[in-house]
């Protein structure tokens, strides 16, 4: 494999633009609504130890996502990256999987000295391409939850406390202007009345049927990856939780978002209420964490 400052000379090449990690813990939510199915996706077991995807062109300027078992070696140049360090992201052709045809995710960048990116034509799957974001679907939805998770502060300062906290008899639709969420998901709608989640007059039957999904989660535990954890400032986690038709995205110490297949681009509130923060307490002692 060959680093992005590099130029075209090798057929065989990949000049490697990002990666990911394909784990319990940490997954394109694109792919799936836990481990187990965005391993399906690709045609991947589902090992406990995971994947690295390494999503690059070859000398020709097709697309090609690169799957490694060398995840450590990943997890390592997404850090740095992150840390906004240079890292030449090489894994050893013994630690690779398989190579399928086509990025799962869109991507801005392009390697320099080949042609623009395109869909290699070669024989096999179908090359992988990314959800169309003028529809929505589940990978939508997925995308949406992602967004408010990674923009927490900026939809959170769209709920006043009153409405967080339940003591209103209603929950007001998030206001105009908030920051439209990757996918589609866009201006929120009511979802809680103040009452216990899941047990509120007010609220849509699709949130009633998502609570009532993630709470029976506790008593029968789902698949790997539909419950996540990850840091959240204040000893608080975020936890993603995915199901069939819904996506949610809360903190520990606060509320919680719900995303709807059957609503499109709707971000549904759910305050804080009795019964909200065991819940998601429950939730989150059972969520794969990142290591």
């Amino acid at each position: 494999m060959a680093g992005t400052d590099e130029t075209a000379a090798d057929d065989d090449a990949l000049f490697v633009l990002t990666a990911v990690l394909l784990t319990p813990a940490q997954f394109p939510s694109v792919l799936g609504d836990d481990y187990v199915a965005a391993c399906a996706e690709l045609g991947l077991e589902p090992y406990a130890e995971g994947y690295g995807l390494v999503l690059g062109q070859d000398s020709g300027g097709a697309r090609w996502t690169v799957v490694v078992d060398d995840v450590s070696l990943v997890a390592v140049a997404i850090a740095s990256w992150d840390c906004g360090m240079e890292y030449d992201l090489s894994p050893d052709d013994r630690s690779v999987v398989c190579a399928l045809p086509g990025w799962p995710l869109a991507l801005a960048v392009a390697a320099p000295g080949v042609p623009e990116p395109h869909d290699p034509e070669a024989e096999g799957p179908a090359p992988l391409t990314p959800p169309d974001t003028e529809a929505w679907g589940a990978p939508q939805r997925r995308l949406g939850a992602d967004e408010i998770a990674l923009q927490w502060s900026a939809w959170r300062d769209q709920i006043d406390d009153d409405t967080a906290f339940g003591r209103r008899s209603a929950v007001p639709g998030v206001s105009d202007g908030a920051p439209a969420a990757e996918g589609g998901a866009g201006e929120g709608t009511a979802a809680d009345d103040g009452e216990s989640p899941g047990t509120g007059s007010g609220q849509h039957p699709g949130v009633r049927a998502a609570l009532e999904a993630a709470r029976a989660y506790v008593t029968s535990p789902p698949p790997p990856g539909r419950i996540r954890s990850a840091f959240a400032p204040g000893g608080a986690r975020t936890l993603r939780v995915d199901g069939p038709g819904w996506s949610l995205v809360a903190r520990t110490d606060d509320i919680a978002f719900i995303l709807l297949d059957e609503e499109p681009g709707e971000i549904m509130t759910v305050g804080r209420g009795p019964e909200l923060p065991g819940l998601l307490k429950s939730l989150d002692e059972l969520a794969v964490r990142p290591n």
